[in-house]
Formats: C-alpha cells, sequence, structure tokens
C-alpha cells in the first residue's frame, strides 16, 4: 500500500539525511518534496499544511541548523510528527466489569466489516482467552448471515441470528443470549450500504441505544482513499466512535486515508487488516511502525511480533541444534516453510524490513513458489526426505511428475537446499567460536560473498540520489580491460538472464501441464 509513498520519502531521506551542513533552504526545498509526496499519496490537503508548518518550525530552530548531525535530526523531526499525525493509539479493548463487553461494528458495503468481525473474534480469543458472540445484524445484504456464520464456525464462534427479525431486536436479544451462555464478549455486525443515508444512521442509533455498546468501531476501506475519511467524519457525527479499523492495506491505495484519518476525525485507528484469511491478518496498530514504514525503515518491532505468534520458542531451540549439528533434512525445511506461510505474504514481512519496503516492487517476489516447493518435497517419501542425497534420476524423475512440476525445479530445490546444509555443517564443525567463524568465513568464500551481492542489488534498485547507493553499485564493478581486473557482466545482465531463465521455467511448466 505504501510503496510510492515510501519510495518518494526513502529518495528525499537518502539525500537529506547523511549531511552535515544543513541550512533553511535546504529545509524549505526538502519541505516542498515531502508537501507533494504526502499529496500524491492522497493525503488531506488541510492535514499536510499543518504537518508541514510542525515540521519547519522544529526543523528551523538551531538545534538542527547547527546540530551534531542536522540531516538525521531532521528525519527525526519528520518521524516523530508522523507518529502525533497518526496516535497515540490505544488498541486495547476496555471490557466491562460486569456483563459481556459489547462491540459494535459499523461501515459502509463492501468496507470488509463482516470478514473483520471474525477476524477480531479470533483475535480476542486467541490474545486475551475471551468467549465471543458474533451477531448476524445485517439483514440488508444477500448471504451476509450465512456469511458470518461461515466465518463462526471456521474459528469455532457461536453465531447468534434471526432470520427476518429487526436489527435492534437482533442485537438486544443477543445480549441476553450471551448472559445465559456465559460468554463475555458480544460484536455486532450491523448493516452497511453503498453510500450513507438516514436509514441506515436512525438503525444503528437505535443498535447503540439498546446495547449501549463499550467500543464502537468504524471500519473503513483503504482502497477508497479520502472517502473512508470523509465517510468516518459522518459516522463520527452520528455516533460516539471509539475508533477506526482500517481493511485492505495490502491492497495498492496510496496510504492517504491511514495518515489523515486520525488528524480530520479525531479518532484514532485501533487496528489495521490486510488478506482474506482470518489468522495473523488484523493486528493493532502502531504509529511508530508506519511512520517507520513510510519512511523507509521497516518496522521490526511488528515483524518480530508477528514471528513470535507463529514460532514457538522450543521449536526455535530445536532448529537450530539440527541447523549446527547437521540433522536439518527436508522435513524440518517444509516445517519451517508451512511456519512462513502462516505468518503471511513474503512480500508484506519484506516491507517490514529496513532498507527492503521501498524496492519491494523491484524484486520479483512470487508467494506461490512457497506452494510449489512444498508440492516437490510431499511428494518424496520419508527416507527421501531425511536422505535427500539417494534421490537419483528415476527418483526425481518421479518427484517432478508427482507434483506437477518440471524436473529442473527439482534439481534447483535440491542444489539449494544442499549448499545451505554444507554451510551449516561447516559451521557446526567448527572448534569454540573463532572456529566457527573461520569455517563460516570459509563457506560464505564457497557460495559466493551472498551479503555483499544483496547490497549490491538494494543499490542498483535504489531511486537515483539516494545515499551514495549507485556510486557503490558503479564503482563495485571494473571495466573489462582495467589492470589487475576481471571483467563480469552487469547487474542489469545477471537480472536479466535471470529473468529469461525463470520465463522459460514458467513456459515449460505449461506446456507440460498440456
Amino acid at each position: 500500500m505504501f510503496e510510492n509513498i515510501t519510495r518518494r520519502f526513502t529518495d528525499i531521506v537518502g539525500r537529506i539525511g547523511p549531511r552535515k551542513k544543513i541550512s533553511e533552504k535546504n529545509i524549505k526545498e526538502t519541505l516542498r518534496e515531502v508537501r507533494v509526496a504526502l499529496l500524491e499519496a492522497d493525503v488531506a490537503f488541510e492535514v499536510v499544511k499543518d504537518f508541514l508548518s510542525r515540521v519547519e518550525e522544529k526543523a528551523l530552530g538551531e538545534g538542527v541548523l547547527k546540530g551534531v548531525n542536522p540531516g538525521q535530526q531532521f528525519i527525526k523531526i519528520v518521524h516523530e510528527e508522523l507518529v502525533g499525525l497518526m496516535g497515540p493509539v490505544d488498541s486495547s479493548i476496555h471490557h466491562a466489569e460486569q456483563g459481556p463487553t459489547v462491540i459494535l461494528m459499523a461501515g459502509l458495503q463492501g468496507s470488509g466489516k463482516t470478514t473483520t468481525c471474525g477476524k477480531l473474534a479470533l483475535l480476542l480469543k486467541k490474545k486475551e482467552s475471551r468467549k465471543p458472540l458474533l451477531v448476524a445484524a445485517d439483514v440488508q445484504r444477500p448471504a451476509a448471515i450465512e456469511q458470518l456464520k461461515k466465518l463462526g464456525n471456521d474459528i469455532d464462534v457461536p453465531v447468534h441470528s434471526e432470520p427476518g427479525g429487526a436489527p435492534p431486536v437482533i442485537c438486544q436479544n443477543a445480549l441476553a443470549v450471551a448472559k445465559r451462555e456465559g460468554l463475555d464478549t458480544v460484536i455486532l455486525d450491523t448493516a452497511g450500504r453503498l453510500h450513507i443515508d438516514e436509514e441506515m444512521m436512525a438503525e444503528v442509533r437505535d443498535i447503540a441505544r439498546r446495547t449501549k455498546p463499550h467500543e464502537v468501531f468504524l471500519v473503513c476501506d483503504a482502497m477508497v482513499g479520502q472517502d473512508a475519511v470523509r465517510s468516518a467524519r459522518e459516522f463520527n457525527e452520528q455516533l460516539e466512535l471509539s475508533g477506526v479499523i482500517l481493511t485492505k492495506l495490502d491492497g495498492d491505495a496510496r496510504g492517504g486515508a491511514a495518515l489523515s484519518v486520525k488528524a480530520v476525525t479525531g479518532k484514532p485507528i485501533k487496528y489495521i487488516g490486510s488478506g482474506e484469511k482470518l489468522e495473523g491478518t488484523l493486528e493493532a496498530f502502531r504509529p511508530e511502525g508506519m511512520a517507520e514504514r513510510v519512511l523507509g525503515m521497516g518496522d521490526v518491532v511488528s515483524l518480530v511480533s508477528r514471528v513470535q505468534e507463529h514460532v514457538d520458542a522450543e521449536d526455535a531451540e530445536q532448529l537450530r541444534d539440527k541447523l549446527l549439528g547437521a540433522t536439518f533434512d527436508l522435513n524440518d525445511f517444509l516445517k519451517q516453510l508451512r511456519t512462513v506461510k502462516k505468518m503471511g505474504s513474503i512480500r508484506d514481512m519484506l516491507k517490514m524490513v529496513p532498507g527492503v519496503g521501498a524496492h519491494v516492487d523491484d524484486l520479483e517476489i512470487d508467494d506461490g513458489e512457497v506452494g510449489r516447493i512444498e508440492a516437490v518435497i510431499q511428494s518424496m517419501t520419508p527416507k527421501e526426505r531425511q536422505r535427500p542425497e539417494i534421490l537419483n534420476t528415476m527418483r526425481r524423475d518421479r518427484i517432478a511428475r508427482g507434483s506437477g512440476m518440471q524436473r529442473m525445479d527439482v534439481d534447483d530445490l535440491l542444489k539449494q537446499f544442499s549448499q545451505m546444509k554444507k554451510m551449516m555443517d561447516q559451521l557446526g564443525r567448527g572448534k569454540g567460536i573463532a572456529g566457527k567463524v573461520k569455517q563460516l568465513a570459509k563457506a560464505k568464500r564457497e557460495m559466493g560473498d551472498l551479503g555483499g551481492m544483496m547490497q549490491r542489488m538494494m543499490e542498483a534498485g535504489a531511486p537515483p540520489g539516494a545515499g551514495n547507493g549507485g556510486e557503490a553499485a558503479a564503482g563495485g564493478r571494473r571495466a573489462a580491460g582495467t589492470k589487475g581486473s576481471v571483467a563480469r557482466p552487469s547487474l542489469a545482465e545477471v537480472r536479466e538472464k535471470r529473468k529469461k531463465e525463470r520465463q522459460n521455467r514458467r513456459k515449460s511448466r505449461k506446456r507440460h501441464k498440456k
């Protein structure tokens, strides 16, 4: 969602961040670029104006102009103001001391409200050990009730519905059901419309009057940009909102709604959602993490939090022992792949890695590749997974046919696994820390300087003027014929060659399927 604005801000940060001296002229020029970046991201004009005014006021102080590192101080001011623009946020839900906690979910039709009800119920059930009840009060949209029942069945949460009943009465009756069944949280899925009208607002107000909700969340579709902010403002005038849940952050929206909604409505974003999966796709909103992502700094806290949710500490310890003990096999590799799949899209996780978020679009990442690798490994026998060295030509051909892949796909997977295991094996045989460091250095020499290669790829893909990456990448390649140098293809040529190889493999797979 934030690729475009992150790319622009990364360019700005790359130019002004390293500066040891900064002038009023530098600051004003940079703020003009920031203004363009925010307006292009569909941030409300009045929000942009106030934001730039605050940044300029702080940046023109003597501390920045004559500071030890003025460029970094300026970036720090921008980061702090972005956090202030979207926060502070308390994502906790204020539960009732007696009786069930009532959460009213409102929003326009198509905003993802019903799916978000299921996600929120699962989140409360797993993280806070709550016993939620989902209430199907959307009788306007066809199949809304059936959709909520399906979601409730998937996450093992009861759903209360009364086909043909009036939504305010359905919600009121649901409270009595929750008390009787010992359920401590009631989530009301109310009706939406394609646009705000008085009939819908009157219905939601009546539900709120009868149920006295402890939290009123407005579900907004981030894909509609400033329309999401306008609908939030109108809902807030009719209802006393507790906060906003912003959905579809994995879409191609420009990010303006996330940066504007708090400033325009005064109501914070409580949660953000992405994707259609129920588990792991709704998380508490962190303005600090969002500001870091916008500035191209990643969001390490959210990334670590996501990993901790899906990786057990004991499993991580066993994996480490297997890696260093050279007993890591394809069964363990398959287990790690499935863990990665649970954590969500690889692209989404890479956006949280510092320095990578702005360049994810430049990387050819296919999330479907994980599924294809999984298919290859599952086509092996248990013995073959434990001892991949026994996979001869006939076995590999059988695995390729069983997984629907090409022989070259099986060969590539086994080659990559062999290289990784070789490096881990050499690391594990080292005597003491010094020995391990030497063995790791040897393994790195044999496999090539992967870290340097990744750094050069990132620098080559960086926007023009972002730091000195372009110069470093150019300087790393000596021209053919220079004394003491070795002629080698440029990064662009290598990437083009690999791209063609991947295209040829895809065409080969399609022909094989036909």
